[in-house]
């Protein structure tokens, strides 16, 4: 059912409880989904995620003619005929692929056309996904010997890619504005002519690059070695398992984990992996709340998200609830994500009476009392939209009357389409 453009949130009037399942992650499904696009037998993926980045990455593996099979929940994948990968393409007519918004299928789907032995192949998006940083990649890709032609700006989307293949050789990349750009070209390496070295330039989160390396792992590709900032890939061919199990989305996993905080109680969430014991650095969240549940009344709290900073919003959503100033750090290149995270939530905090400072790379947060009744803009970015989703679970008013109102609820289908849902779930199951 859809969401309206405008959703009064209910709170909470009793402490949460019981148990929510979340979905599978993101961030693996689309990497497995690459992977597996690339591997020469059958693959499942079980418990992935069904959502809008996730759809728009197996739509465009089929448009490139391989068979990626969904179940009724959309959460099992069966991955075939990878024999057939590139043979829609016809002289004279690209394929046309779409990635919406989805960061990830935009760098993995370049990347992974890059490889394609003949054939063109052009990609683009909505209009923010052209304003998303790509240079890098390409510029790589082209030093591979890969023909690449931006089709608007130099350096943004859309772009039209000529097969080829990967020469192989020695290549600069600077991954500071996003290390998927990194992870992508980490995981068609191997598919190349020759050996692939990657010199790394400027700062990346290592997490996300690790999770890239154990998943190539997973599906039989030990086939990187690291010297300080140098990746150096040898060609391989993937050989995984038949079946590949996706984690639950520890991300996801930050909201619900701070519902607790807003509302009182508790909340199992099976499935989850403790931090280190999984792919996910975000499951290092439950860490820092940790650190928000032991600091004493007044004393500013300081936290680095450069690793995690995907969840940088659920923190400083519910920072206004918090006993004392929180500093957010490490936050610079989310400015370049679905929306400039950082000037965003800096604004609808202010919307909310609050006292914050920006800066380049961090908000500074102090409580003032929150003003209700307002409306809260999501700038289409369903981290915004589920961040402050929390946040409005808090009974401000006393009597179980919704404050504050999110414009856009709906961009959550981005990655987590029940999101809404599954919250008034748990509301009512809280009441029962």
């Amino acid at each position: 059912m859809p969401l309206p453009d405008l959703l009064p949130v209910v709170p909470f009037t009793r402490p949460v409880r019981g148990r929510l399942r979340l979905p599978g992650s993101k961030s693996l499904t689309n990497r497995a989904l690459l992977l597996a696009a690339m591997s020469p037998t059958p693959v499942r993926l079980e418990g992935a995620l069904a959502s809008e980045d996730t759809v728009l990455m197996a739509a465009a593996l089929r448009a490139l003619g391989i068979s990626v099979a969904a179940d009724v929940s959309g959460t099992i994948l069966d991955v075939s005929g990878q024999d057939r990968a590139f043979s829609t393409a016809t002289p004279g007519r690209p394929v046309e692929l779409f990635v919406g918004l989805a960061g990830t299928a935009a760098r993995f789907l370049t990347a992974y056309c890059a490889t394609a032995p003949s054939g063109a192949y052009r990609i683009d998006g909505v209009a923010q996904m052209r304003r998303r940083p790509m240079r890098p990649l390409l510029e790589a890709l082209r030093a591979l010997g890969v023909r690449i032609r931006c089709i608007g700006e130099e350096g943004f989307f859309p772009v039209e890619i000529e097969g080829g293949g990967l020469a192989g050789g020695r290549v600069p990349l600077d991954a500071s504005e996003s290390s998927q750009l990194l992870s992508a070209l980490l995981m068609i390496a191997p598919r190349a002519r020759a050996p692939i070295t990657v010199d790394l330039q400027g700062t990346i989160r290592q997490t996300f690059v690790d999770m890239s390396l154990r998943l190539m792992a997973e599906f039989g590709a030990h086939a990187v070695r690291r010297e300080g900032a140098a990746y150096h890939l040898t060609p391989a061919s993937y050989r995984p398992p038949a079946v590949v199990a996706i984690e639950p989305d520890a991300t996801a996993a930050s909201y619900f984990q701070a519902l607790p905080l807003v509302v009182g109680g508790t909340l199992d969430l099976p499935g989850l992996r403790p931090p280190g014991a999984g792919l996910q650095g975000d499951s290092a969240f439950i860490e820092v709340l940790d650190r928000v549940r032991r600091r004493e009344p007044g004393v500013l709290l300081e936290e680095d998200f450069h690793e995690i900073s995907d969840t940088f919003l659920t923190l400083a959503a519910i920072a206004p609830l918090l006993a004392g100033p929180t500093r957010i750090t490490g936050i610079a290149h989310t400015r370049k994500q679905e929306t400039d995270r950082v000037a965003g939530m800096a604004a609808e905090l202010r919307r909310l009476g609050q006292d914050v400072t920006e800066e380049e790379d961090a908000l500074t947060i102090t409580p003032r009392p929150l003003r209700p009744g307002q409306v809260i803009e999501t700038y289409g970015d369903h981290r915004f939209a589920m961040s402050f989703g929390i946040l409005a679970c808090r009974d401000l008013r006393g009597d179980g009357r919704p404050w504050l109102t999110l414009r856009d609820p709906g961009c959550c289908a981005k990655t987590f389409p029940d999101f809404f849902t599954r919250l008034e779930a748990l509301r009512q199951a809280a009441h029962d």
